[in-house]
């Protein structure tokens, strides 16, 4: 998203100009300094990591204004979906963090075989040392912080690089960040491509990355040169299949899918209906009248397109089946409104790449079944949504279809559950974060084992092995 691409940019609003490359001196300076830090252990103490993330919390609440004022210029955000998406989900994983960091810090006793004992063996996190964070422009101040909380809670030093194409938002954590957080293992590098580059050609401890399947293979590529562990959260087709036609189910499918303009890497990215799925469309379409009134293109809570390319590419989706509801555009705004579509191409874009726009395919199915093999055909998604009341459905739903998440009756709830992990699986991606998950993501589970040699118990497995000394062996082992 943004990476080794030549999309153009959005016109620069406001005070924040699209972000300028950083000279490859002044990079391999930033990191050796980071590097130098993270060798003293300065992020090793549970205090220092406690301090950095109430610092990070404080950053939210003293800049509040002015990151929901970047995030509107970048996406045409509302400030109330804004806060709850962006800056309240990252709250949420400090808080989670602060709570439970004393506990995840915590060694873990093993037991010792009698072959070994008297001994102590246990299981530490330790920190890796130096992660990058490679950042998306669809959520460019959640999908950046997030990773960093657990970064900070896992004690490492780490670097953001957010993405050119949300320049407001990468501004402003490049301004604001150095404020709070100590400079000494925290850094922010804006740019391009050459930025990019240039980052991925140096050695890290681990890379995270969010974004898309094809720059995830470029940064996958360049991190097996140094043998640098890797996390990818991608996206994909995310299905719903809908068996229930409640009221409820068009709200929140509406919800889901419409959120951040479309823009959202778990949203809904299609359909599936079993029997007539006209009074579903007809309900949605009344659904997207209620949240966004009669001209969507002007309403202050939907969002516009990030890039005039990615404009152009959901433009031409149109194309691919019948428009039934919306199909409205600005290009002067880069806003399309929210729009359903039937008889679509299943060859075509729409139904071959993740839409990741304001525009949902609805598709008949005749039975449960078809739909399971309509999914099982297709790479696996990052979720996977049944609207369906029976639990029979939902187990079979749960058993059969492999996504990064399945999710019954609530699609994007998923999100903001701090104890669930978040993460993809195949071509949706690579490891998982939030909550405990990201701190194990970014830590390294360490083993330790301690033996006196006062007493030398292992004498009884040394060569030469008698009749004897077999004996024992097999005993104690």
């Amino acid at each position: 998203m943004g990476l080794f691409t030549s999309t153009p940019l959005p016109d620069p609003v406001g005070d924040f100009a699209p972000p300028v490359d950083e000279h490859p001196s002044k990079i391999a300076a930033t990191l050796a300094s980071l590097r130098h830090s993270a060798d003293s252990r300065i992020t090793h103490p549970r205090r220092f990591r406690v301090q950095q993330l109430r610092a990070l919390e404080k950053m939210l609440d003293e800049h509040l204004d002015d990151f929901l004022s970047a995030l509107n210029e970048d996406l045409g955000k509302g400030a109330t979906e804004a806060k709850f998406s962006e800056v309240d989900v990252v709250r949420a994983e400090i808080d989670f963090a602060l709570r439970h960091l004393a506990e995840w810090m915590d060694h873990t006793n093993v037991k010792v075989p009698l072959a070994l004992q008297p001994a102590m063996a246990k299981v530490e996190p330790r920190p890796l040392g130096v992660v990058l964070i490679i950042g998306p422009w669809n959520y460019p101040l959640q999908l950046m912080l997030a990773p960093l909380v657990a970064a900070i809670a896992a004690g490492n030093a780490a670097v953001l690089k957010p993405s050119e194409i949300a320049p407001a938002s990468s501004g402003a954590l490049a301004k604001f960040l150095p404020l709070y957080l100590d400079n000494r293992v925290y850094a922010v590098i804006e740019g391009g491509v050459d930025t990019a580059t240039e980052l991925l050609a140096a050695r890290w401890d681990h890379i995270f990355f969010t974004g898309g399947e094809k720059v995830a293979k470029v940064v996958a590529a360049a991190a097996a040169k140094h043998l640098t562990p890797t996390t990818l959260e991608l996206g994909g087709k995310s299905p719903a299949v809908v068996d229930n036609q409640l009221p409820a189910v068009a709200k929140r499918l509406a919800y889901a899918k419409f959120m951040n303009a479309g823009q959202t890497c778990v949203a809904p990215d299609y359909v599936l209906a079993i029997g007539d799925s006209a009074p579903l469309i007809e309900r949605l379409g009344q659904t997207i009248h209620s949240f966004y009134g009669k001209d969507p293109l002007t309403h202050p809570d939907f969002g516009r397109i990030a890039s005039h390319r990615h404009f152009q590419r959901l433009l031409d989706m149109f194309e691919q089946g019948e428009v039934v509801h919306g199909g409205q555009y600005d290009e002067t705004t880069l806003r399309i409104a929210p729009t359903i579509m039937r008889n679509v191409d299943l060859d075509g874009t729409l139904m071959q790449e993740e839409i990741f726009g304001p525009i949902l395919p609805v598709i008949e199915v005749a039975t449960f079944e078809e739909a399971l093999e309509f999914i099982a055909a297709r790479p696996a998604p990052l979720a996977a949504y049944l609207m369906s009341e029976s639990p029979r459905l939902q187990s079979i739903f749960s058993d059969r279809v492999r996504a990064g998440a399945i999710v019954h009756n609530a699609p994007l709830a998923q999100m903001i559950i701090p104890s669930l992990p978040f993460g993809g699986v195949g071509p949706s991606g690579m490891g998982s974060y939030h909550g405990k998950h990201g701190f194990d993501r970014l830590s390294q589970i360490r083993s330790e084992l301690s033996k006196t040699t006062v007493v030398d118990t292992l004498s009884a497995i040394y060569p030469p092995y008698s009749w004897a000394k077999r004996k024992i062996i097999d005993r104690l082992l």
